[in-house]
């Protein structure tokens, strides 16, 4: 299904095509045909390119650092970067710009706007996520992290878990319990905490993959001034939904093309392999296609709301419950079909552990393998499958809410 844009809107898109034209190194093949330290020169590069474009905040206001994009402006662009293969931005930027800054625009003062929206622009504040706990992970009602006030300081003690790129930033917006008397929900503060201070200690976390991009974050009477509270002291809990429906936005324009270029580099390693014509496997082809195509269709409703002016909201759970149980299944095709060589990593593994393999990328063990790894930890991370499905039957359908214990 391919959607109909206006001739403005294609307009536009011929516009961003000319852009990745005089921008993009002669030859391109996606970042996935880079390797090693030439990955990290090449989005460190890059980020500079669509800073100085105004294309790393597409759609912020221009006074603020943005171009001003419409909605459909957006999308287009979204697309574009995503079948040529290239990243709208650096490690942290889906934190800092696609979370942080738009929940700014959102919830925060003009001075918390004038301050920190440039900041994360030029890349001089790098920002991570402080939300889940040893016992608050997908249930963020149970946050535990004390924050008490102290003069015109808070003072935070308590631990952060699956910080992902933690070990990259220097700021960490982090989900408080400043009111231990109040309901679980009612008593939480969103507040922006400095890294670079004695009372903040990162440790990483090492995964089934061998890389370390989550972390544990411990807070020993850490600090931050009183002022820097989003949305007002006590409301997090409002605060932290807005910014979660920011994180699961963008995918619905960019994961189904990202998911179809992996499907049809699946399709080349059965050929490759000469099980394209095996009647199992091509039934499982068939399967992903058809679930591959669906998410099109969601992302394409999802889209319209979104074009429409509609806010993100318990709708996100829909896209990111079918896209993380599709990945893991299709990744364990991929290794099937690699057979014993799914044994021995070689080739160049992915370069991130989320979502699928870069655009480009060669028909490897070590990206299939990698990626199939990677794939479980997509069922839990931003939210585990089991509460997505919580959120979609009591917020969307209605349902009874699940038994509590007694």
């Amino acid at each position: 299904m391919q959607p109909t844009y206006s001739e403005e809107a294609e307009a536009y898109r011929e516009k961003v095509q000319a852009f990745l034209a005089e921008k993009l190194p002669a030859n391109w093949q996606g970042i996935g045909a880079l390797e090693g330290d030439a990955i990290t020169e090449f989005v460190t590069e890059w980020r500079k390119t669509l800073h100085e474009a105004k294309y790393l905040a597409p759609g912020w206001p221009v006074e603020y650092g943005g171009a001003g994009l419409s909605a459909t402006e957006q999308v287009i662009l979204a697309e574009e970067f995503a079948r040529a293969g290239v990243v709208t931005g650096g490690p942290n930027d889906p934190f800092s710009i696609q979370m942080l800054g738009n929940t700014l625009l959102m919830w925060g003062t003009e001075e918390q706007k004038q301050h920190y929206l440039p900041r994360i622009l030029s890349g001089e504040d790098t920002w991570c996520q402080g939300y889940s706990e040893p016992n608050a992970g997908s249930d963020l009602g149970n946050v535990g992290l004390r924050a008490e006030l102290d003069g015109d300081e808070w003072v935070l003690n308590g631990q952060k878990i699956w910080t992902s790129a933690g070990h990259l930033a220097d700021h960490i917006f982090t989900l408080a319990r400043t009111d231990p008397d109040a309901p679980k929900h009612k008593g939480i503060s969103f507040l922006l905490v400095p890294m670079d201070q004695p009372g903040i200690e990162v440790r990483p976390i090492k995964m089934i993959s061998g890389d370390s991009e989550f972390n544990e974050v411990f807070y020993t009477d850490a600090r931050c001034p009183k002022d820097e509270v989003i949305g007002g002291v006590n409301n997090g809990w409002a605060v932290a939904m807005s910014l979660l429906g920011f994180e699961r936005g963008e995918a619905a324009a960019t994961g189904p093309i990202r998911y179809q270029a992996e499907l049809d580099r699946l399709f080349a390693l059965a050929r490759e392999r000469g099980v394209a014509d095996d009647p199992v496997i091509r039934q499982r082809l068939a399967w992903c296609y058809s679930k591959v195509q669906i998410m099109k269709y969601l992302g394409q409703r999802t889209l319209t709301r979104f074009l429409a002016g509609h806010h993100p909201g318990p709708d996100g759970a829909i896209s990111k419950l079918y896209w993380s149980e599709y990945h893991r299944v299709v990744t364990e095709l991929g290794v099937d079909i690699l057979g014993a060589d799914a044994l021995v990593m070689e080739g160049r593994p992915p370069s991130s552990a989320f979502q699928t393999d870069d655009p480009g990328a060669a028909n490897s063990s070590a990206s299939w393998v990698g990626t199939f790894l990677n794939a479980r930890a997509g069922t839990i991370y931003a939210g585990s499958s089991q509460i997505q499905r919580n959120i979609i039957g009591e917020m969307i359908l209605q349902l009874p809410k699940e038994p509590k214990p007694a």
